[in-house]
């Protein structure tokens, strides 16, 4: 329980790609600019681990011929071509109403930051967008070089950088990820016995994440918000999405086991 005056404070920070939005920012880049094989190159990039995963796009854009003539003005046009999620501007209000509490909010993807913000804007503000910074050739507006990449490892120096600067102990510290490229940030975050919330059934995150939401509303992460740091029962829940005009229709709590068996010893044969 919170004591008078006393206000906790979290960071909330979320992968953009799948997880705020039903479109992965590559793929769509690669449709508008007619450039097909995307998946291919990636899966090429991956099996050679050349490159953190999730880092697959900012390495095409700086070295694949194909997509040597993207620009910035393009990386927005698909930003604001991106589908996001149903519930983003709803989750900050809620948020922000939890009385002894404060979240501040940060999306940290590997997405590129121009796509983030375009999608985002008038949403989250741009500087809580932590996404793939390029440096660009101011004569012919070329991609350059990479200034930064939150894949992998990178997610987790840039979640410290905002820890640092938050003043935050580990313990405060939300994260809500989709795909294998949040394993390394979500580990990071569960030794600092902070919350990994997993929105998908990616067979190598949900055995990390404490927690497994699946749901097309990004305001789904607030139940393992309000169950694992507010402190609220299930009739409490309901209530206060209730007190914001939404209703829980369904939520099924369970849990699933996925087993392959197989016999470790040769099967009798049968005597006639």
């Amino acid at each position: 329980m919170t004591g008078r005056g006393l206000v906790r404070h979290y960071l909330l920070a979320s992968d953009f790609d799948q997880t705020l939005s039903f479109n992965d920012s590559g793929i769509l880049l690669s449709e508008m600019l007619g450039i097909s094989g995307f998946a291919e190159k990636c899966a090429g990039l991956s099996a050679m681990h050349l490159v953190q995963q999730g880092a697959e796009l900012a390495y095409l854009l700086l070295h694949d011929p194909e997509y040597r003539r993207v620009r910035s003005g393009d990386l927005a046009e698909v930003g604001r071509r991106i589908r996001l999620k149903q519930g983003i501007p709803a989750l900050s209000r809620i948020l922000d109403g939890l009385q002894g509490y404060r979240f501040t909010f940060c999306v940290v993807s590997a997405a590129p930051e121009e796509v983030i913000r375009a999608a985002l804007e008038g949403v989250v503000p741009p500087e809580r967008i932590y996404g793939t910074r390029f440096r660009y050739d101011p004569g012919s507006g070329e991609i350059r070089s990479i200034v930064r990449v939150p894949a992998g490892y990178g997610k987790v120096a840039v979640l410290e950088e905002l820890r640092a600067d938050l003043g935050l102990g580990g313990d405060r510290v939300v994260y809500v990820g989709d795909g294998s490229s949040d394993v390394h940030v979500m580990l990071h975050v569960n030794r600092l016995d902070g919350l990994t919330v997993a929105v998908s059934e990616n067979k190598f995150l949900t055995p990390i994440a404490r927690r497994t939401i699946l749901s097309d509303d990004v305001l789904s992460v607030l139940v393992p918000i309000l169950e694992e740091i507010v402190g609220l029962d299930a009739p409490a829940i309901r209530a206060l999405f209730g007190s914001h005009g939404f209703v829980l229709q369904e939520w099924d709590k369970a849990r699933t086991d996925s087993l392959i068996i197989r016999g470790t010893l040769p099967l009798p044969v049968a005597v006639a």
